[in-house]
């Protein structure tokens, strides 16, 4: 017989703007069920990232479950972790732990997230040549996401050069040689002129991190543009490229289907992904209104 109550929480650090509580706890409410979603930030604990094993333990025993894990400690958990999905493995990062029988299993949402966004979102663009800006934590998901959405090839653009080249390594070693390349942001002037597309996947364009990621006229109407961040929804490289023309795709999507993932996972029911990108267009929308 199904449950009808579930606690769940997410680990990570600064965590206390996360809209993740309100999304998982509306579509709980909408279907009847007991959620509580709290939040277990290290910075407010006054822990260090390595201590997601203890904290993950102690979720388990207490009786949670489910977690989500957000940075910085979706590599460090999997160490913690009793096994892991498919795509969690490819992945090397974790974002939602499921408590089942007494062991704690590691899955991805970011990618499917992703995908599941750009497939509604961006349905037939051209993706011979894509680059991305950033190679951390999302900038992996979404990568793996855009190769399996069938990427010719991907270029990892970040300003940590080792960090671009293991990535595109990785992803090779996934999908086959070739399929991904690494640069550093220098080459950004030639490698967007000769692009379909540009994923991004920094923190620029957040409210606390305002702002372009790379000069303006860089941009060409010809280049779809993908955001990761969504707080604000419309960042200004969106605004930006709106304004020239491109076909653009904002972060909400990622958001809300990766928390569609997570929230199965969690309960074992099927949430309605159409409401829960309406909440997170409302729930966005309402935190970058201005005051």
């Amino acid at each position: 017989m199904a449950k009808d109550s579930y606690l769940v929480g997410l680990i990570g650090a600064g965590i206390g703007p996360s809209l993740s509580p309100a999304l998982h706890e509306r579509e709980a409410d909408r279907q009847g069920l007991r959620y509580v979603y709290r939040l277990i930030d290290i910075d407010t604990l006054g822990v260090p990232p390595e201590a997601v094993g203890d904290l993950v333990r102690s979720a388990r025993d207490l009786g949670y479950d489910g977690l989500n894990i957000t940075h910085p400690c979706k590599q460090l958990v999997i160490e913690h972790l009793d096994a892991l999905s498919a795509q969690a493995e490819a992945l090397g990062a974790v974002n939602t732990v499921i408590f089942e029988d007494g062991r704690a299993v590691g899955h991805n949402t970011d990618v499917t997230g992703f995908a599941a966004s750009f497939a509604r979102g961006l349905p037939d663009v051209p993706l011979e040549r894509v680059v991305q800006l950033g190679a951390g934590g999302a900038g992996a998901a979404v990568a793996h996401a855009t190769l399996t959405l069938g990427a010719g090839r991907v270029t990892v653009v970040d300003a940590l050069a080792d960090r671009a080249a293991d990535l595109a390594a990785a992803l090779n070693r996934h999908f086959g040689a070739g399929r991904a390349a690494h640069a550093t942001p220098d080459r950004l002037p030639d490698l967007l002129a000769d692009a379909d597309g540009i994923v991004h996947a920094t923190p620029t364009g957040m409210a606390a991190h305002p702002g372009l990621p790379f000069p303006a006229q860089l941009l060409h109407p010809r280049l779809w543009v993908a955001e990761v961040v969504y707080r604000p929804l419309e960042t200004e490289l969106l605004r930006t490229a709106r304004a020239i023309g491109c076909a653009t795709l904002d972060g909400g999507g990622m958001a809300a289907f990766q928390a569609v993932d997570a929230f199965r996972l969690f309960t074992g029911r099927e949430p309605d992904a159409a409401r829960m990108l309406a909440d997170i267009g409302e729930l966005a929308g309402a935190v970058s209104a201005p005051k």
